[in-house]
């Protein structure tokens, strides 16, 4: 018995770690799409792919938008956040910094998803857990003051619309986790989302197609394009809210602090981006922070 409520409790854990590995890889693969294709073609297009897949599998669920009023405005925050500013927002901030930029500013995530469940809950979080955020915030901010430094295009509006992304999602994800209580699953919450983000982007996508014509991407540039709308924009909402929901938003939330290390490979691998020594200062006081923060 014992041995079944361990493996239960750890379910979170692992499936937040799968996610997180996939997410690592989402700043890299923008930057692949973002070498042949436009910005906003990157951005309209990962949402309404998305959408285009969730439609099929939202009426084989038979899954309603919930009744409640609160459980709709939730959703609403989830679907605009986390499928409408979120990918336009942060695509058009990728493409004005480097990648490697893009992985650690979106390394408060964690941070910003756990002070948002703390006032939503209206809970002071512990003093250390406080102090470990403070750290890794200290962190991003030798970051993105290195930026003229760091190897690749890196620009300060770039960096700071990825912070602006950055809060609008971490919302978006607290959002997402309270809506399962609420009768809505992890699954048609992505699904819901994720079409309701497609109709609002696809005025937007037929005035980009209809001024520009259908960009000449290659292969890469279009499959970078696909793993963004079925992969990171389905897969990885549907685990991480029915992490957050099953194993708790601020315990859970933390474990995305590993998100940057399956970027980091992937940035240096794939793009052949160095390590410059601001980023790596940044880099170990979010570290740190990680560390005091999961003690807290």
């Amino acid at each position: 018995m014992r041995e079944r409520i361990t493996g239960a409790a750890s379910a979170p854990i692992v499936v937040s770690l799968l996610v997180m590995v996939v997410w690592g890889a989402t700043p890299i693969a923008t930057r692949l799409a973002l070498d042949d294709l436009p910005p906003l073609v990157v951005a309209t297009l990962r949402t309404i792919v998305g959408g285009l897949c969730a439609v099929p599998l939202l009426a084989r669920s038979g899954t309603r938008i919930p009744a409640d009023g609160g459980a709709r405005r939730l959703l609403a925050v989830s679907a605009l956040t986390g499928f409408v500013i979120f990918p336009v927002v942060y695509t058009v901030g990728q493409e004005r910094t480097s990648a490697l930029h893009g992985v650690m500013i979106l390394a408060a995530l964690p941070i910003l998803t756990g002070l948002y469940a703390a006032l939503v809950t209206r809970r002071r979080p512990p003093s250390r857990w406080l102090v470990g955020c403070a750290v890794a915030l200290a962190g991003e901010v030798v970051l993105i003051a290195g930026r003229t430094h760091a190897s690749g295009d890196a620009s300060l509006v770039g960096d700071l619309l990825i912070v602006a992304a950055a809060l609008c999602v971490s919302a978006g994800y607290v959002a997402g986790a309270m809506l399962p209580p609420r009768g809505l699953p992890s699954s048609a919450t992505t699904f819901w989302g994720v079409a309701l983000g497609a109709i609002v982007l696809a005025p937007l996508a037929i005035v980009v197609f209809a001024r520009d014509g259908v960009p000449s991407g290659d292969a890469v540039s279009w499959g970078s394009v696909v793993f963004l709308a079925v992969v990171t924009s389905i897969v990885g909402y549907v685990g991480w809210y029915w992490a957050l929901d099953r194993g708790g938003i601020q315990r859970i939330a933390t474990l995305q602090f590993l998100q940057p290390l399956s970027g980091f490979a992937l940035a240096a691998v794939v793009l052949g981006d160095s390590v410059t020594l601001p980023i790596a200062i940044g880099s170990a006081l979010i570290l740190a922070g990680i560390v005091v923060a999961q003690r807290g």
